[in-house]
């Protein structure tokens, strides 16, 4: 009688059983994460003054503006460039009574660099009303990526000795391309 007592205490405090272990059936997720291409263009300001002197090469910008790009671009993507541009090349600037400073007369210098006419047909604007200001390799190390390019402008009247006085307008755009 004993043992049976004994053996019904043990069985008492003895472990329980492990349960048999179930798994449900799995459930897939479909992951897709986009990271799309994009070019962003921001300029310091939107307004640049000159003070003319009749016939003078040098008529300098009141200001330079900074144009800073970001992009995040694609493998297949080999430069970025950065191009300025008129919608005419003989009216750049005008007075709205028929006499116009044309975009050859406009200058532009890039990051202290040379001033450069607007004289080239780019992709954007008028033929021969634009010029790229620049071109940069898109590697495999900077598909992501900043760029600052400052421009001066400036104004050279001496191929328009008779231009009368006036107050002349003109819109000029900047845009980068990614090809």
């Amino acid at each position: 009688m004993l043992a049976l007592v004994a053996a019904t205490f043990a069985a008492m405090f003895a472990a329980p059983a492990q349960a048999q272990v179930q798994n449900s059936g799995a459930s897939p997720i479909a992951l897709q994460a986009v990271l799309t291409d994009s070019i962003t263009l921001t300029l310091s300001g939107n307004a640049v003054n000159f003070n003319l002197a009749a016939g003078s090469a040098s008529n300098p910008g009141s200001t330079s503006i900074t144009a800073s790009t970001t992009w995040t671009l694609r493998p297949n993507v080999g430069s970025l460039k950065l191009y300025a541009f008129f919608s005419s090349s003989t009216s750049a600037l005008t007075d709205g009574a028929g006499n116009n400073i044309p975009s050859a007369d406009f200058q532009i210098s890039d990051n202290a660099g040379a001033f450069n006419p607007l004289t080239n047909t780019v992709p954007f604007g008028g033929a021969n009303a634009g010029v790229q200001l620049s071109s940069t390799p898109v590697l495999g190390n900077n598909r992501t990526g900043t760029r600052n390019d400052v421009m001066n402008f400036n104004i050279n009247l001496t191929p328009l000795p008779n231009l009368p006085a006036g107050s002349y307008t003109g819109i000029l755009t900047i845009q980068a391309q990614a090809i």
